[in-house]
């Protein structure tokens, strides 16, 4: 059996030895030590880290390790006579398993599907979102050095860097989560660490529908958004769900299809065969290599997609994502954080102008009147349910003024004695814009007929 390394016999007597030598003379002067349950147990950690290799440890299954540090745990506290019980042997052991190869204190967490969201504010002050409330954690880390530790290794397993130089990164854990990390001296209270689950289990709209999220009509109207290839964006404030809708939405993607996902950190979850996923990188010390979105954008334009999904818009990469969506890659979808279904449209807008592409105002929103068919709008509720609240056609430009027709939307009507939030959709409009596109696809009838149910 692999063993993670332990130090030499000889090393061990000359420390004991030592120690031993410096407790009689302590005792020869009658000062006896006074030392707390926490400290011993502190020192034992100590103790066990002098003897690990860490290279060696680093490269064994977690079972594994946690199997060869509770003898040597027993062994190390029979001889410092420190008093500790089975269940705080293991303890010890699963700890100083998850810091070595895992991320320490933050495992139980990641391991806990009920929670989506972490945050860490410094050592002491972390949170959770818990079916879609925040509350504290009682898991604390050591220190402001051992958060720093933690957020290196993230960023390090994607081979990005953060540190004093460098205090801002985005990475993924493997599996897929979503990780943002700020530094000091930008985190005044040490390194804060905000952490987006991702999900083991697959979202499909069956499962939104019994989340809560839509009702089932709603739901047939964005499966036949996604099948009749629909350019479609997906809106909404910061955890609204617009990730997960946008994963459910893919699902109905045509196996047949090319499709070229862009992310900062990729999170999607794509479950077509031909899937390209691309990735931002970040510029180095020097300045140099940073690759964006609107650069990662252009280069899919030549990569002969069938579909484009960009993972959120941000910035001037919307120019060229209205570009993608008016040439021939029909189907394509983004999400972009707003207010409402109309202020996406604005936010579009803006980010266009951010990049000074020197077009006049009414060639802008005649770009995203042509190249957008669908806006849909997700809330993150009081009760904390996701729900989509609104469903827009872009029907054209009059004027100066890009018209929207809501085609549905969700209206409040209380709440149970639990807080649950109770609400019924309200169809708005029969007729969309794109009724040619669904006449295409054979699907007229069907998005008729999902409309005449809500």
């Amino acid at each position: 059996m692999k063993s993670f390394g332990r130090r030499s016999s000889e090393d061990l007597a000359a420390e004991m030895a030592a120690e031993q030598a410096a407790a009689q003379k302590m005792m020869s002067v009658g000062e006896l030590p006074k030392v707390s349950q926490p400290e011993l147990f502190i020192r034992l950690r100590t103790l066990v880290l002098e003897q690990l290799d860490p290279t060696a440890a680093a490269q064994l299954p977690p079972d594994q390790l946690r199997e060869q540090l509770e003898p040597l745990i027993h062994e190390l506290a029979d001889r410092e006579r420190i008093q500790l019980s089975a269940r705080e042997q293991r303890q010890l052991a699963e700890e100083l398993t998850d810091d070595m190869v895992g991320f320490g204190p933050l495992e139980p967490l990641l391991r806990d599907d009920a929670i989506t969201d972490i945050m860490i504010n410094g050592p002491y002050s972390i949170f959770i979102e818990l079916k879609g409330h925040l509350q504290q954690s009682k898991v604390r880390f050591r220190d402001e050095a051992h958060v720093a530790a933690v957020a290196q290794k993230m960023a390090a397993a994607i081979g990005r860097r953060v540190d004093e130089s460098s205090p801002l990164c985005d990475a993924r854990l493997a599996d897929g989560s979503r990780v943002n990390i700020v530094f000091p001296p930008l985190a005044i209270d040490g390194a804060c660490i905000s952490i987006r689950k991702f999900s083991k289990r697959k979202i499909d709209f069956d499962r939104m529908v019994e989340n809560g999220s839509m009702a089932r009509p709603i739901a047939r109207l964005m499966e036949i958004a996604a099948r009749c290839r629909m350019n479609v964006v997906v809106s909404g404030g910061t955890g609204s769900g617009k990730t997960t809708l946008l994963n459910a939405m893919s699902q109905l993607i045509d196996h047949g299809e090319r499709v070229v996902t862009i992310e900062d950190a990729a999170e999607l979850q794509l479950q077509q065969p031909h899937v390209v996923r691309l990735e931002t990188r970040p510029p180095n010390l020097e300045g140099r290599g940073e690759i964006t979105q609107r650069d990662l954008l252009r280069n899919a334009l030549r990569m002969r997609p069938d579909r484009i999904i960009l993972g959120e818009v941000r910035g001037p990469e919307a120019f060229d994502m209205l570009q993608a969506m008016n040439t021939g890659h029909d189907g394509s979808i983004c999400t972009l954080h707003s207010n409402n279904a109309r202020d996406a449209l604005t936010r579009v807008e803006n980010l266009v102008m951010m990049g000074n592409f020197g077009l006049p105002v009414r060639g802008i929103r005649a770009q995203i009147a042509a190249a957008i068919d669908l806006v849909v709008y997700l809330e993150r509720m009081r009760d904390g349910v996701r729900r989509v609240t609104q469903i827009s056609d872009v029907c054209g430009l009059e004027g100066d003024i890009i018209t929207m027709n809501d085609i549905a939307s969700f209206e409040f009507e209380g709440e149970d004695q639990h807080g649950k939030i109770h609400g019924n959709y309200r169809r708005l409009m029969s007729r969309p814009s794109f009724r040619r596109n669904l006449d295409y696809f054979g699907l007229e009838k069907a998005w008729m007929d999902a409309l005449e149910s809500i």
